[in-house]
C-alpha cells in the first residue's frame, strides 16, 4: 500500500469522509467544464432547483465543437451553435466565469486552465474530459468525469472516488537527440499497455522528467488516460514554479511565498512507499509512432511492424489482426514506408507553444509535399497570439500549411475538421481509435509535432533526425 506518496497528501487533503459504499467523497478544487458535457448536467441543477454550490471554483470554456476556419456566428453546424446557444445561457444563469472568444482567453480546456494559472499544485481537479489528467503535471490528482458526475460536482463540490494504487514510472538517462515527450508518452503506453494502469495513479519521475519543461511534462500526463490510469503526476518542483509565477489566477506578494512552501509539502517523501515501481532507461526511447487502433499498438521508428502470428492467441492477437484490417497495412512492414495524405499538430496534447516551436522548427524553408493536407491548429487564443508575435504562422504559411483559430479540431473531429474515407492522418493528438478524427474508415498514425511536420513535408513517416539541414537556414 502506497504511503507518504504525492497522492496520498492530496487525497488525504481533500476526503470529506468515507461513505457507506467504502467510496471517498473527495471534495474537488478546481472544476472546468466545457460545451460538450455539461449542457445535461446543467439541466439536471433545474431539474432539482439546485444551483451551482461554488461558482468561483467552476471555470468553463468552449473547445470542442468550435470551427477553427472561421469562428462568425451562427455556426455552419447548427448543433455546434445549439451548444455554443447552452453554455452561454448555463454560465450567465449560474454565475461561472466563461472564457469565450471575446475575453481572449478561450482555447482548450487543458491548456487554458495551466496557462492561466488556475491550475496549481495540491489540488484536486475534475472536468467532464477524459485527458483532465494533463493536469497532474502540476502535481494534482486531477481527473475525468461523465456528465452525471459533472452535475455532482456543480451541486456538491465533491466527488465519490474509489482510491487508487499508485505506480512509479521512473526514467533516468538523457532523452537521445529528436526524442520528445510524446515520445516518452508513448514508450511507456507500448511498454505497460493501454489497460496496464488500471486501477492506478502514475507517478512520473526520474532524471528525465526532472529535466523536462512544464509543457512536456503535460504531455506526458495528459496520455495517462491512454496507459488506462485514472490519473498521473509529476511532483512540483522549482520548474513548475517558474511557469506558474505572474499568471493571472496565481498568488501574487506574500501570497505567493507562502503557497510555494505549501506547494512543496506535497510533493512525495524522500521514503514514500509505492505499490509498485517500475524504471526505464531513456537511451531505450527513440520516436515512435503508432500503426494501429490504439495508442498501445507503436513501434520506435526504426523497428518493422509486429507479427501477430508470434503473439500468443487471445486479445492482444485479436486486436492487432483487427488493426492491420482497418490500417490497410502489412506485419514487418517499416513505418517510414507509409505515405500520408494529412498532416495535423494540435490538440490538447501537443497544441501549446513548445510545441509549434518544434514543428516549425523542421518546416522552415521546406513545404509541404504534394497531396498533402497540412494545418496548425494553436491549443488557445493565448497560444495562438504568441506564436504570431514570434512569426511562427508565417513559417507554416510559407511551408503550405494552413494556420487556424484556436480549438480541439481533428483530435476528436466534432466539428468540420475531419478525415474524408480513407485517408491516413499524420497527427500530434492523443487517440487512433476507429472513426477518432471523424471518418469510420480515416487512419490515425499518433505521433510528437516535429514527426508530424517532418511527414507533412516528406509525404510520408519519416524519421524527423534523417531530415538534412536546409541550405541558407539556420
Amino acid at each position: 500500500m502506497a504511503t507518504g506518496t504525492l497522492y496520498n497528501k492530496v487525497w488525504n487533503a481533500h476526503a470529506v469522509t468515507t461513505l457507506p459504499t467504502g467510496q471517498t467523497q473527495l471534495f474537488i478544487g478546481l472544476h472546468m467544464i466545457h460545451e460538450v458535457t455539461s449542457p445535461q448536467a446543467f439541466d439536471m441543477l433545474r431539474e432539482r432547483g439546485l444551483k451551482v454550490a461554488y461558482p468561483q471554483r467552476t471555470f468553463a470554456t468552449m473547445d470542442h465543437i468550435v470551427p477553427t476556419l472561421s469562428q462568425s456566428r451562427p455556426f455552419g453546424d447548427s448543433q455546434a451553435e445549439l451548444m455554443m446557444q447552452a453554455i452561454e445561457k448555463n454560465t450567465k444563469e449560474f454565475g461561472v466565469p466563461f472564457f469565450n472568444f471575446e475575453t481572449g482567453k478561450q482555447g482548450v480546456v487543458h491548456i487554458i486552465g495551466p496557462e492561466l494559472g488556475l491550475t496549481q499544485p495540491g489540488m484536486t481537479i475534475a472536468c467532464g474530459d477524459s485527458h483532465t489528467s494533463t493536469h497532474g503535471a502540476f502535481g494534482t490528482l486531477a481527473f475525468g468525469i461523465g456528465t452525471s458526475q459533472v452535475r455532482d460536482v456543480l451541486a456538491t463540490q465533491c466527488l465519490a472516488m474509489d482510491p487508487l494504487k499508485v505506480r512509479r514510472i521512473e526514467i533516468n538517462g538523457q532523452l537521445r537527440p529528436g526524442v520528445t515527450p510524446k515520445d516518452v508518452a508513448l514508450f511507456i503506453i507500448n511498454r505497460l499497455g493501454v489497460k496496464g494502469g488500471i486501477g492506478f495513479a502514475y507517478e512520473y519521475a526520474g532524471e528525465v522528467f526532472d529535466s523536462m519543461t512544464m509543457e512536456g511534462r503535460m504531455t506526458v500526463c495528459n496520455m495517462s488516460i491512454e496507459g488506462g490510469a485514472r490519473a498521473g503526476y509529476v511532483n512540483p518542483d522549482q520548474t513548475t514554479f517558474d511557469y506558474l509565477k505572474g499568471r493571472e489566477y496565481s498568488p501574487k506578494g506574500a501570497e505567493w511565498d507562502a503557497a510555494v512552501e505549501t506547494w512543496k509539502g506535497f510533493a512525495s517523501d524522500s521514503d514514500a512507499q509505492y505499490d509498485e515501481v517500475v524504471v526505464f532507461d531513456a537511451q531505450d526511447i527513440e520516436p515512435m509512432v503508432t500503426w494501429g487502433i490504439t495508442p498501445g499498438q507503436s513501434v520506435g521508428i526504426s523497428q518493422a511492424l509486429p507479427d501477430p502470428a508470434a503473439m500468443p492467441q487471445g486479445g492482444e492477437r485479436t486486436s492487432t489482426e483487427l488493426a492491420y484490417q482497418h490500417m490497410k497495412l502489412k506485419p514487418g512492414q517499416k513505418t517510414t514506408d507509409i505515405a500520408i495524405d494529412v498532416a495535423f499538430i494540435g490538440s490538447c496534447t501537443n497544441g501549446r507553444i513548445e510545441d509549434l516551436r518544434a514543428a516549425a522548427e523542421v518546416v522552415k524553408g521546406r513545404k509541404v509535399a504534394e497531396g498533402v493536407h497540412a494545418f496548425v491548429v494553436p491549443g488557445s487564443m493565448q497560444v495562438r497570439k504568441q506564436a504570431m508575435e514570434e512569426g511562427l504562422h508565417r513559417v507554416f504559411q510559407e511551408a503550405g500549411f494552413e494556420w487556424r483559430a484556436a480549438g480541439c479540431s481533428m483530435c476528436l473531429a466534432m466539428n468540420p475538421d475531419q478525415l474524408k474515407g480513407d485517408q491516413i492522418s499524420a497527427s500530434s493528438s492523443n487517440r487512433n481509435f476507429i472513426g477518432r478524427q471523424g471518418s469510420p474508415s480515416g487512419r490515425t498514425l499518433l505521433m510528437s509535432p516535429a514527426m508530424v511536420a517532418a511527414a507533412a513535408v516528406t509525404g510520408k513517416v519519416t524519421d524527423v533526425r534523417d531530415l538534412d539541414p536546409v541550405q541558407g537556414v539556420a
